[in-house]
């Protein structure tokens, strides 16, 4: 939640953009439909979408950001949207990694 604050905060309006679960390989994922009702009833993004299952950039094509804001452990997820975020002149932000009750010192990023 202090991501999503600190997010909202660099701009008029925050989209929170949701991986497709055609992306989403973890174990025991929780399904992008469930993410997404949880994250509305925060009531810190102006609006949650899920992205596309065919990739990220049509995605940030759709909405469009000035800012763009990702955790401490992701990056672009490809060349496309790597391409797509240069020719829009997206600004990337990476945020610090929060601490909390977990200690992820020796987690891998990635």
């Amino acid at each position: 939640m202090r991501l999503l604050r600190s997010a909202r905060v660099l701009g008029d309006r925050l989209v929170v953009v949701l991986s497709n679960d055609a992306h989403n390989h973890k174990p025991n994922a929780v399904p992008a439909a469930k993410r997404k009702k949880w994250i509305e009833a925060l009531g810190i993004a102006d609006r949650v979408v899920i992205g596309d299952a065919r990739g990220f950039a049509g995605a940030v094509r759709r909405e469009n950001p000035d800012i763009m804001v990702l955790g401490y452990d992701q990056k672009l997820p490809d060349p496309e949207t790597e391409q797509a975020v240069k020719e829009m002149g997206v600004r990337v932000i990476v945020m610090p990694w929060f601490p909390g009750k977990e200690d992820h010192s020796s987690s891998s990023c990635g």
